[in-house]
């Protein structure tokens, strides 16, 4: 009676139901001597004091007869302070005393290896016992069901059912969480029969692990009914179910049941928290932890694992801040190892890398997750060389520090690298997931390498990911970003399921490849659309230069309620300054400032170069001087401004004034640079602003920059050194520059030159109507009217027919195209 009872309480320990192995063995001390009931006493004390490693020593030099109930203190004490070596001392002392056979030290053995960490230490242990009861089960099965394998726990306790022994409340309460973590509906549904059999199906801690099995399981309704017939719940069961809603994204009906809570603590806030901010929700998390506090309720290390990613998503470096100051007035921040990492994270995403570094490096302590944070917070920030650096001093890596590096190369545009980094990890033996694959085949997009994508794709079908939606959809992005929308078109086509990215990514794909009429098809058949979704629609027609019915889905967005965010705005001003719509480009100015986005650069640089282009340079100007950060898009888009107006002077200044703010100019501002040298006749400052764009700046010229030049030298009546300049191009020029030159020809009534341009004009681009109309300009211009007819004869036989003229007119806030010829009426 007296052992069962022993095992009871030992039972009851294990489970945390009481904190401590209490004093209250020795209650069986009847034929223990008085020697054993003192040597107990005093490692008792030594216990409760701390002196763990004093008792140890103790027990090595103790000569007296042990009870085991010394073992069940010191392993307990080693369990409080998760110290393994001295609980593998202990275990050694255990078998040199010969108490391998006292089932409840070793229990607490198990008990012990379990909660230090060392699964491989307590299955050793289990596997070496002459006897095992229903708490050693216990203990085994709730290890492996909670740090896995899952599919170990599952197996164990079907051993023990041939064992013959009975499962209890505690077993089933231990196995249930295996199913959950397997998404195993049906052997979860095979426990709960053997529940109901057993008649454990009205206690509590099980009916809650049922309902926790069941929810994440996705079978909502079903751990709802659990929940409802509950005659008594306690604080857990409400927390379980609206985990369970949560974690099936449905915030709704959580945050009804969270109202209805009897009463709240800790954890369900927790649980609310986390709901909102795992399924996108942050602003709302912040709200709820707000009303955390001021329900005058104390977060926990788990409160603030979840905010703090809330505020990492949206960047919230403010709150961020008062949240690590409650950190650190709370004294968790050297406690707990996994709020530093937060916090990392946290400041990282915040584009506040200093404080994310400081915190890193003030770390006592740091596990594989601090160096992998630290090292995507690098690579979140642009900084890659410092992330390798880091990467390399990592003592050791997992699948999620390759990740973070080779997603962070990826994202950072630096796809060889990427890859080379991916194929490195393969060596190393690290097997890649969905992450790296999809990190695998970003590269491979960007590249515009079709081949290497199509080895990966290999790759991914013989590691069983081709079912996976994240990499599936990264393989269609892929496939249409290299040119094959079929093959993508084929893949999103065979996808069992699909998310709103995967309905985005293709119709962005359609769109970036010309289907803009398969884009809007697919856009129209969406099962829900988002802004993500608009933007691509929108985008899709802008850069296929329909950019009246870009802004005719802008205007449809609006008139559904769809709220732009910077993305939406930074596409369509473009397409209102292609259109010179500047009434609309005013109102959607208007809306910038209304959703509170002047201050994103994206925004602020669109607008600058949308009343530039609609010409009102005066208020670009204005703009640009009100920044607070100016980046390289800022400076060229102003100095394309000033360019554009013909204020050649101005642009050459303010480029000067970039290049002395530290700002390395690329193609695009030389562009812009010669077009203002262009506009002003400034021919030597145009040579030699081309010379260092390549010899200072090591910058290739591209064809608009050997266009811009000509179009100079033609500007400035130099047409022999034009075409001289034309003829020195180590690159073929197109027809646009041949064209600069013929035009200019015919200002100067140059003949002979335009002739022989017109000449290789007709063998470059035959069916272009532009030299044909020039060069009949030249002849008409010299009354020379039979080669007129002549040319014109070469365009009927050849089919070309001269383009009519096309303008734009805004009125009542819509654009209207039209044609020379046309009659309008509005």
């Amino acid at each position: 009676m007296l052992q069962a009872l022993s095992h009871e309480r030992t039972r009851m320990i294990l489970l945390h139901v009481e904190p401590l192995f209490c004093l209250q063995f020795r209650l069986s001390t009847t034929a223990t001597t008085t020697s054993m009931a003192t040597s107990l006493d005093h490692f008792t004390t030594l216990c409760k004091q701390g002196c763990l490693d004093e008792a140890i020593h103790t027990l090595y030099f103790t000569q007296s007869p042990l009870h085991s109930s010394v073992y069940v203190h010191l392993l307990q004490a080693c369990i409080k302070k998760r110290t393994l070596p001295q609980g593998k001392l202990i275990h050694s002392h255990i078998e040199q005393r010969g108490f391998t056979e006292d089932i409840l030290s070793q229990n607490t053995l198990l008990n012990m290896y379990v909660k230090c960490g060392s699964l491989v230490d307590a299955r050793i242990v289990f596997d070496q016992m002459f006897e095992r009861d229903v708490c050693s089960w216990t203990v085994m099965i709730a290890a492996y069901a909670r740090h896995g394998p899952a599919e170990e726990a599952l197996a164990l306790f079907r051993q023990m059912q041939r064992t013959g022994l009975q499962p209890d409340e505690f077993i089933f309460a231990s196995i249930l969480p295996a199913c959950a973590n397997l998404a195993s509906l049906q052997q979860g549904v095979e426990i709960h029969e053997r529940i109901i059999a057993s008649g454990h199906q009205c206690d509590v801690v099980v009916v809650n692990a049922l309902i926790d099995m069941y929810a994440k399981c996705r079978n909502i309704p079903k751990a709802r009914k659990l929940f409802d017939k509950m005659h008594q719940r306690d604080a857990v069961s409400w927390t379980t179910m609206i985990t369970g809603y949560a974690y099936d994204g449905l915030l709704d009906e959580a945050l009804k049941l969270f109202k209805g809570m009897p009463q709240r603590n800790v954890v369900t806030w927790n649980a609310m928290i986390a709901g909102f901010a795992q399924n996108g929700h942050a602003e709302e998390a912040l709200g709820i932890f707000k009303q955390m506090q001021l329900a005058g309720i104390m977060p926990d290390s788990k409160t603030l694992i979840s905010i703090l990613p809330a505020c990492a998503d949206l960047a919230a470096l403010q709150p961020g801040m008062e949240i690590h100051s409650l950190i650190i007035r709370s004294g968790f921040q050297s406690d707990l190892l996994v709020v530093s990492n937060a916090l990392i994270d946290m400041y990282a995403k915040c584009r506040s890398i200093e404080k994310a570094s400081q915190i890193f490096d003030r770390m006592h302590q740091r596990n594989i997750v601090s160096w992998t944070a630290m090292v995507a917070g690098f690579t979140q920030n642009g900084l890659i060389d410092e992330a390798m650096k880091l990467f390399k001093e990592m003592p050791h890596r997992n699948v999620a520090s390759w990740n973070a590096m080779v997603s962070g190369l990826a994202q950072n545009e630096h796809g060889e690298k990427s890859l080379r980094l991916f194929g490195q990890m393969q060596l190393a033996g690290m097997q890649p997931d969905s992450k790296t694959f999809a990190s695998g085949l970003l590269a491979c997009a960007q590249l515009v390498d079709l081949k290497l994508g199509m080895e990966i794709h290999g790759k991914i079908v013989i590691s069983g990911f081709q079912s996976d939606l994240f990499v599936t959809t990264a393989l269609v992005e892929m496939y249409a970003q290299c040119g094959s929308i079929e093959k993508a078109q084929c893949l999103f086509g065979m996808m069992d399921q699909r998310d709103l990215v995967s309905w985005n990514v293709m119709i962005t794909g359609y769109a970036e490849n010309g289907f803009v009429n398969e884009a809007l098809k697919l856009f129209k058949e969406m099962p829900q659309q988002n802004v993500i979704s608009w933007n691509a629609i929108i985008a899709g027609f802008a850069q296929n230069g329909h950019d009246e019915d870009a802004l005719k889905i802008f205007q449809q967005m609006q008139s559904e309620g769809v709220i732009p965010d910077s993305r939406t705005l930074a596409i369509i001003l473009p397409v209102c300054a292609n259109l010179a719509a500047l009434q609309q480009g005013f109102e959607i100015h208007e809306k910038v400032i209304s959703t509170g986005y002047q201050s994103d650069s994206l925004v602020a640089n669109a607008l600058i170069d949308m009343y530039a282009k609609c010409g009102s340079i005066e208020k670009a100007s204005k703009l640009f001087d009100k920044l607070n950060h100016r980046d390289l898009i800022s400076w060229n888009s102003m100095i394309g401004g000033y360019a554009m107006h013909g204020c050649g002077k101005e642009a050459l200044k303010l480029f000067e004034q970039m290049i002395h703010s530290s700002i390395k100019p690329n193609h695009v501002s030389f562009v812009s640079v010669l077009s203002a040298c262009n506009h002003a006749g400034l021919v030597e400052e145009g040579y030699q602003y081309f010379t260092c764009m390549s010899e200072y700046y090591d910058i290739k010229p591209t064809m608009q920059h050997y266009k811009c030049m000509v179009d100079l030298l033609c500007r400035a009546g130099r047409l022999h050194e034009a075409h001289d300049f034309i003829n020195k191009m180590p690159i073929t020029p197109d027809a646009v520059v041949l064209i600069c030159l013929l035009g200019a020809c015919r200002i100067h009534n140059n003949i002979e030159l335009g002739q022989r341009v017109a000449e290789r004009l007709f063998e470059l681009d035959s069916e272009n109507d532009a030299p044909y109309v020039l060069i009949s300009n030249i002849y008409a211009a010299l009354g020379r009217w039979s080669d007129i007819e002549k040319v014109r004869k070469m365009m009927k036989n050849r089919g070309i027919k001269k383009k009519p003229g096309c303008s734009w007119i805004e009125v009542n806030k819509q654009v209207h195209s039209f044609f020379v010829g046309e009659k309008l009426s509005f």
